[in-house]
């Protein structure tokens, strides 16, 4: 039996997100979701207009969070964008702005959080990676230097925080179907599916069932750690 605490999922409109925040909504837990629009998210989840670029409107929906479903315990950063191009096409816009959504703004959210994490004495942090932050993907500079560099950041944080009853955690999905992986061509496609030991691509419920299995009483002494949920693609790196 898991404890119910008050969840935020960011981006939690679509894809990923959307899965994580059902399923939490499944196990019990008070479900907030942020999306740019305000719009979207699973039935029985609060969804507040926000953007991971923009300070304020995070501070203004955690606000809104807090006095609707009480201080947040976990935070699910899974907001993110991709712009792939190969480096020598890639402008520094798509650099800094992919750097800027899928970094940057997870610091935004975590630190907004944090003080309320510190206040309860406890906290779950989850961080939405990849696969390719730390096996490399071609055209993906931007995105895979994003993902990566939030190991670093679960760390750190876990040195600093993790004293106070926090952890933070990072989910590193592989290949997983949703609108992004179905436009790819087929051919793509299959060559993706020959390099995965698991011979298929993963469904968004298992990324939430990682998430849900780190959100709850019994992974308390989990901190710093990578898990990857790949069928196998990355194994190691």
């Amino acid at each position: 039996m898991t404890t119910s605490r008050t969840v935020l999922v960011t981006g939690g409109n679509r894809g990923i997100g959307y899965a994580i925040a059902e399923r939490m909504i499944a196990d019990g837990h008070r479900v907030a979701v942020t999306s740019r629009s305000g719009d979207g998210g699973p039935e029985g989840a609060l969804t507040v207009r926000a953007d991971v670029g923009d300070a304020a409107s995070i501070d203004a929906a955690f606000s809104e969070i807090e006095a609707q479903l009480g201080p947040v315990e976990v935070v699910v950063a899974n907001a993110g964008i991709t712009k792939d191009t190969l480096l020598l096409r890639m402008t520094e816009e798509e650099f800094t702005s992919v750097i800027d959504t899928n970094l940057t703004g997870t610091f935004r959210v975590v630190k907004r959080a944090a003080k309320g994490l510190l206040k309860g004495r406890f906290g779950r942090v989850i961080l939405i990676s990849s696969v390719v932050g730390l096996y490399g993907g071609p055209g993906q500079i931007n995105y895979s230097s994003s993902k990566a560099a939030l190991v670093g950041f679960s760390r750190s944080l876990t040195r600093e925080l993790g004293s106070r009853g926090i952890t933070a955690n990072v989910i590193a999905p592989g290949f997983i179907e949703t609108d992004m992986t179905a436009a790819l061509p087929e051919a793509q496609q299959q060559q993706y599916l020959g390099s995965i030991p698991a011979g298929r691509f993963g469904q968004v419920a298992e990324i939430a069932g990682a998430a849900s299995f780190l959100a709850g009483d019994d992974a308390a002494y989990i901190s710093g750690a990578v898990i990857p949920v790949d069928g196998g693609l990355g194994m190691g790196h």
